[in-house]
């Protein structure tokens, strides 16, 4: 198969909030292009995207799917991507690599708060949107409400066609570019007839069309000028100033449609054929070279320059590795230079997608979007590349992880194995991180959100046949005290020959938070060596790390060693480590040692009617609301509240507000925790000790 020229091709990511019938729209395309020959049901897990054992499991979208089509000549490649906020790094690769952002809104529900998020990766990555307004043949679809609240959210949005018959039913539309009514039969295959728009429609189609033109002159000096000049513009000069308005983002386009149905779906992928973006749009990326220097790599460019933006290795279908090209040409059986690894890989077979369908070729060209087999030491992020010009693209930023848990083995003997699988996921999916932390002594894994962790333990568990489970991972609390003390303790030991002698005499005091400890000698005369000192200081960091009150790391601590006695042949290092431990231990119960708590900053995105909710819960969990402001239809609540109270958080929050709220933490400070509290941490870490 001979690669198309790049002006041929629309590589666009399907993205929305959750639900808000992505997969059905993909769907529907396939079934109007004759890709597919019957349209798939989420509920009876047929659809050609959702093809993973977890996504007919919970019947949503968890990773995102490749499929392609034709449609007037064009090369369709759809990056079907995931709504959930726990999967939006599936959906942040996809925007990376597509032309432009195809975004569902529901049209009962209008913009969640994954529209926004997709709508800004999209901004920063500097490619252009179209908006798809689906399901408008349900009971209550508003469309003018619709287009409203996204015109006040996100500026100039135009409406491309108009619902007829909202609602059940739902069958015509109003086309703004063709001034005419279409009929749909509403079979799912998009087949449709055409009649003059009259009546109201026809007034308000021209007065759509009218604003249509004007809002094209102003993208093009030349054609503002003959707007002015003419009073109007040409359809010749009207159409071919379409593309170029959407790529400077003068506007954006709103199509109304039934994916279910799909009604209007053929004049959709009639607008994305004709002025869609292609790569020649994106003609040229930034990268690095093998200097380290700057540079940007052209569409034109002859040398193959590729990049890796998703791993996949499932046991019914094996591994995948998901590549955009953005030079020159990628063949099978070529061999290409990882830049990002410093190693050469041998390129298997490539393939054209559909869900778990493989179309195989021999090569892919600028521009193109395909999938491959058989690389050895490539992963998500990688940049394949000649070893006579070597580059490197850029990796993406993934958002930090928001939810962990701790693994505990059910079974011995598996721990190298457990071990060996986070470590292919994690290269599989660099939003998911595994920690091996020796200050709780627990394995944490961190992820975007429930669903996801959930979800990569499941794969964990089937892919490499271990057993575990996933508990609540112990809160960092640290160790500290209020009030100044002291201790004398003498070391001394004789068991034959040389022995150990130590005695250490020091006095500890509070330090202010977040001052961290404070080691210091005011000896005097010749009572101890000073070589000894940094023994002791030794044996004083040995116990703050160890933990005193109930094993957590002593934090914010003067400690002054001002006094001791040694002998001339007993006293060594080990002998004044040991001293200087059990001395500052002993200084430190004197001081009311007590324990402090992490406290989280949370930012919380809110519909309006669920603020009540939200605040009470929090206030349910001690914590301190420290402001909250307005951003559209969302409220942006901040708050403090205690790491104790949030594991799991995000799916309590979930439920508040039906899904559609969102959040993001990290460490702000630590606080004294409660009495009360503190009382029962310590018991516990007394029964662990025993």
């Amino acid at each position: 198969m001979v690669p198309l020229a790049p002006a041929d091709i629309r590589n666009f990511a399907i993205a929305g909030h959750a639900s808000s019938g992505k997969t059905i729209l993909t769907e529907a395309m396939l079934l109007c292009s004759g890709a597919i020959g019957r349209m798939g049901r989420i509920s009876e897990g047929s659809t050609v995207s959702d093809y993973h054992v977890s996504e007919r499991q919970r019947q949503i979208s968890t990773q995102t799917s490749l499929l392609h089509t034709n449609w007037l000549s064009k090369r369709f490649n759809i990056l079907d991507s995931p709504g959930y906020p726990d999967f939006m790094n599936e959906t942040f690769a996809s925007l990376r690599v597509a032309d432009f952002a195809l975004i569902v809104v529901h049209a009962q529900h209008g913009a969640g708060v994954g529209t926004e998020r997709v709508w800004d990766y999209a901004t920063e990555c500097g490619i252009p949107k179209i908006i798809v307004v689906n399901a408008m043949d349900k009971e209550h679809a508003n469309f003018d409400d619709v287009l409203a609240s996204l015109r006040a959210q996100y500026g100039r949005i135009f409406p491309m066609n108009i619902p007829v018959n909202p609602g059940p039913g739902f069958s015509q539309i109003l086309d703004v570019l063709r001034s005419d009514i279409v009929n749909y039969e509403t079979t799912g295959r998009s087949r449709f007839s055409e009649e003059p728009a009259s009546g109201p429609w026809k007034k308000r189609v021209s007065e759509l069309h009218q604003e249509l033109i004007e809002l094209i002159a102003e993208s093009d000096d030349t054609l503002l000028n003959k707007f002015f000049d003419q009073g109007s513009l040409s359809e010749e000069e009207f159409r071919s100033g379409i593309h170029s308005a959407i790529q400077s983002r003068i506007f954006t386009p709103v199509f109304s449609v039934s994916a279910e149905t799909g009604v209007g779906v053929a004049r959709l992928m009639d607008f994305i054929a004709k002025y869609g973006s292609s790569p020649v749009d994106r003609e040229k990326v930034a990268a690095v070279d093998g200097d380290g220097e700057n540079i940007e790599v052209n569409l034109t460019d002859p040398e193959p320059v590729a990049q890796i933006f998703k791993t996949m290795n499932e046991d019914q279908f094996g591994e995948l590795w998901f590549f955009r090209v953005y030079s020159g040409g990628v063949k099978s059986g070529s061999d290409l230079f990882n830049s990002s690894r410093n190693a050469f890989e041998r390129v298997g077979q490539i393939y054209y997608l559909n869900g778990r369908n493989r179309f195989p070729v021999t090569e892919l060209g600028p521009g193109e979007v395909g999938a491959t087999v058989k690389l050895k030491n490539t992963y998500t992020g990688n940049t394949l590349c000649s070893g006579h010009r070597p580059v490197k693209l850029p990796e993406p930023a993934y958002p930090k992880p928001m939810v962990h848990a701790a693994l505990q083995p059910q079974a011995k003997g598996e721990e190298d194995k457990i071990a060996a699988g986070l470590a292919i996921l994690h290269e599989e999916d660099p939003t998911f991180v595994v920690t091996s932390d020796p200050e709780l002594h627990q394995t944490i894994l961190a992820a975007q959100g429930e669903l996801h962790l959930d979800v990569l333990a499941e794969r964990l568990r089937r892919r490499f046949k271990v057993h575990f489970d996933l508990i609540e991972p112990r809160v960092r609390y640290r160790e500290t005290i209020k009030i100044p003390a002291e201790a004398t303790y003498r070391h001394k030991k004789q068991s034959g020959g040389a022995g150990q002698f130590a005695e250490v005499v020091l006095r500890i005091a509070p330090r202010s938070r977040n001052a961290g400890l404070e080691f210091k000698e005011s000896l005097s005369g010749q009572c101890v060596d000073r070589v000894f000192v940094a023994s002791v200081e030794r044996g004083m960091h040995h116990a703050c790390d160890e933990g005193i009150l109930a094993g957590y790391r002593v934090v914010d601590v003067a400690v002054d060693f001002y006094d001791g006695k040694m002998h001339p042949v007993d006293s060594n290092d080990i002998s004044f480590q040991i001293a200087g431990y059990w001395a500052f231990k002993e200084a430190f119960l004197k001081a009311k040692p007590c324990l402090l708590e992490p406290i989280q900053l949370l930012e919380i995105r809110i519909p309006n009617d669920c603020m009540g909710k939200v605040i009470g819960d929090l206030s349910s969990r001690g914590g301190k609301i420290l402001g909250m402001d307005t951003d559209g239809n969302f409220q942006v609540v901040r708050a403090h509240v205690p790491a104790r109270e949030l594991y799991r958080y995000s799916t309590q929050l979930r439920s508040l507000t039906g899904g559609r709220g969102l959040h993001s933490e990290e460490f702000s400070h630590y606080q004294e925790l409660p009495a009360e509290l503190e009382h029962k941490v310590v018991e516990a870490a007394k029964k662990a000790r025993k």
